[in-house]
């Protein structure tokens, strides 16, 4: 049963001003332009079509925001890299996304997303760098790793586990996902759970409740019995 499984479309953001006060905890998600990011928020929650799943790069400019539970989102980033999108639009992204990752309260936390077949881009350490000094943790899920050999995997995510090591101590985690073969999920949601304060659902046992009927095996004395007085 997915953690997000109750996310919903909440709104979206085009300025500072906007952004929703009643919010508690806030965890962002950022990737440069088809890595992945919006099939990886509809993969945690369970969805087809939660997030919006563009093949244009930088079709979405704004803040949209997913309600989780009371006070708590998800908040799906402009993607940034987008080489042919309009100047306006790119000082747009930059005039928004700065300033809610600086400065907003709320957020928790950042997962960015990156292709397991190309890690690190220039863009990626750029926004890595510049959030770093926040003080809030990172997690890298690197998407699309049913695109790789298990041999490949192991040998990518090593590779980034060490250049994290490089930054120094510090709330920062990585790990191989896949939206495709849903593999990864539950290493992200407990890495999300604790960012978040939520706790997974417990599964309900459906099964008929035992009660002692003939053949029921009986406690032993000392087990679970006491005789009364």
């Amino acid at each position: 049963m997915p953690l997000f499984q109750q996310a919903v479309f909440h709104t979206t953001v085009a300025h500072l001003r906007d952004l929703p006060r009643d919010s508690v905890r806030e965890v962002a998600f950022a990737g440069r332009s088809n890595a992945g990011k919006s099939s990886a928020i509809n993969t945690l929650a369970g969805r087809v079509r939660l997030a919006f799943v563009s093949k244009t790069p930088g079709r979405t400019q704004h803040l949209n925001y997913f309600t989780l539970a009371e006070g708590k989102y998800f908040v799906d980033l402009p993607g940034y890299g987008f080489a042919k999108a309009p100047e306006e639009i790119r000082s747009q992204w930059e005039g928004l996304i700065g300033p809610y990752l600086s400065k907003r309260d709320q957020l928790v936390g950042l997962v960015v997303i990156m292709d397991s077949r190309r890690p690190f881009t220039e863009l990626d350490r750029r926004l890595i760098d510049w959030f770093r000094p926040t003080g809030r943790p990172i997690h890298i899920l690197l998407s699309k790793a049913d695109k790789l050999s298990r041999q490949e995997q192991a040998k990518i995510l090593r590779e980034v586990k060490t250049e994290i090591a490089s930054w120094g101590e510090g709330p920062y985690s990585t790990q191989l996902f896949s939206s495709l073969k849903k593999t990864g999920i539950e290493e992200a949601e407990a890495v999300l759970a604790v960012w978040l304060d939520m706790e997974k659902p417990v599964k309900e046992n459906k099964g008929p409740p035992d009660k002692g009927g003939p053949g029921a095996k009986m406690p032993q004395q000392g087990q679970g019995t006491r005789s009364g007085r």
